[in-house]
């Protein structure tokens, strides 16, 4: 099978996505960058997500390469927060009008221009959608002709898919080992496509906004600093990471500790533990819209141990974070992929992951991989590393090389070969209704 811009078109679905309002977590990102990817490499592509109710229903970018197809907006206007708010009502719109859609709307015209349909479908809010589809293109007979795949970011809400039923609609697929192997016990057999970050973060980070970083943060003589960024979800080992914090505070060390989290309310428990273990914690909130006005808030918030930022940080905010740590702590105790860290060794910088979905960290020597949940752990390596100044410099060019094969540019190709295997082999997959499958599957 031909896998040039010419032979297929792409048709991604998705409630998170580029927009503020979609871009609520890993997710967002991944697809967005997915979507820029394919399009700047002269595939035709679709992206149909949960966007901005304020934006275009219809957009298109990079010369017409990349189409965005804002969903469920006359939703979204009553509910102005966010891609979750009123989630199932939008779930109900998806799944009943985007499969007709799309089938006349893209498919058709991707297979009368001779190219093959390809549908990416992500997390399980789309997951009856994809069935609707599979269902749909069976009914016009076009079923054979597509490729249907539905990935697997995380096991949030797998309860609540008909898993029979989308293993025999589409190809499963998953972003590490990991979630594939739990995935295998519930008799699934997903493809690992992993997930990647934009070539650009490769580039050496502003050593100037670094060192102003550092100085604005470090108010009194020498500091270790930790950053942690992501959901308060338990899961993420935040409780781990402050109790770590106080620690190396009681032992005499000056500390500083920004974190970004969201509005989950493990957020409270996190910050009032942190009080009890004597950290004194600040709010920076705000709207920066530049590298400037963090460091002005930054600077207003006075002198801390942890900072909790309180405001939306795009990646070129983050990277002078990951430069200036010491430890950008992604201590997942259960970590689907980790995008975070791989982001910070891209930026060079020593990283604490845990041992879970991480398969682009090699412990010991391009990341710190934790075995246990036990905040000595973080202690007890941290102060070795500061021991070891060579360990660290090495540390940091293997993270930098191992963050190197996890592009976007790369991860497509690794998605193109896949294509090419379903399309070749489709009675291996989830391409045809075998009762094999169905019985094969815990529902």
């Amino acid at each position: 099978m031909e896998s040039s811009p010419r032979a297929l078109t792409f048709c991604l679905l998705s409630f998170e996505g580029p927009d503020r309002y979609a871009l609520a977590a890993g997710l967002g990102v991944r697809v967005t960058n997915l979507a820029e990817v394919l399009a700047r490499r002269g595939f035709e592509t679709r992206l149909f997500l949960v966007g901005d109710p304020a934006a275009p229903g219809y957009e298109s970018r990079l010369d017409g390469r990349l189409i965005l197809h804002r969903w469920c907006q006359w939703i979204s206007a009553y509910h102005p927060t966010g891609v979750y708010e009123a989630e199932d009502s939008k779930m109900w719109d998806f799944n009943n009008s985007a499969p007709p859609f799309i089938i006349e709307h893209v498919i058709r015209p991707a297979l009368a221009a001779g190219r093959l349909p390809v549908i990416m479908a992500e997390e399980w809010q789309t997951a009856e959608a994809l069935i609707r589809l599979d269902d749909q293109l069976r009914d016009v007979g076009l079923r054979r002709q597509c490729v249907l795949f539905w990935n697997a970011n995380d096991t949030m809400s797998f309860h609540r898919v008909d898993w029979p039923r989308l293993n025999a609609a589409a190809q499963l697929t998953t972003v590490s080992r990991y979630i594939k192997h739990l995935m295998w016990d519930m008799g699934l057999n997903p493809l690992v496509i992993p997930n990647g970050i934009r070539a650009d973060l490769l580039e050496p980070v502003d050593a100037v906004q670094v060192a102003a970083l550092s100085q604005t943060l470090s108010h009194t003589g020498s500091t270790l600093m930790l950053f942690k960024v992501g959901r308060f979800d338990p899961a993420k080992r935040w409780l781990m990471a402050v109790e770590a914090a106080a620690q190396l505070k009681a032992s005499g060390h000056r500390v500083i500790f920004p974190l970004r989290g969201g509005i989950e309310p493990h957020g409270w428990e996190l910050l009032t533990r942190a009080r009890e273990l004597g950290l004194h914690v600040t709010n920076v909130s705000g709207h920066p819209a530049s590298w400037d006005e963090v460091l002005e808030l930054l600077r207003s918030a006075g002198p801390a141990d942890v900072y909790n930022l309180r405001f939306h940080m795009s990646q070129d905010m983050l990277r002078p974070f990951y430069a200036a740590a010491d430890a950008v702590l992604a201590n997942s105790g259960h970590e689907p992929f980790g995008l975070v860290g791989l982001e910070a060794m891209a930026a060079g910088r020593g990283v604490f992951t845990g041992t879970t979905g991480e398969d682009y960290a090699l412990g010991g020597r391009s990341a710190v991989m934790l075995d246990t949940d036990r905040p000595e752990e973080i202690v007890s390596q941290i102060l070795e590393l500061q021991r070891r100044p060579e360990r660290v410099e090495a540390m940091r060019r293997a993270a930098r090389e191992c963050a190197a094969a996890f592009t976007w540019d790369q991860i497509v190709d690794t998605l193109l070969e896949k294509v090419a295997f379903v399309a070749q082999h489709p009675t291996s997959t989830g391409s045809t209704h075998h009762a094999q499958d169905r019985k094969n599957v815990v529902s």
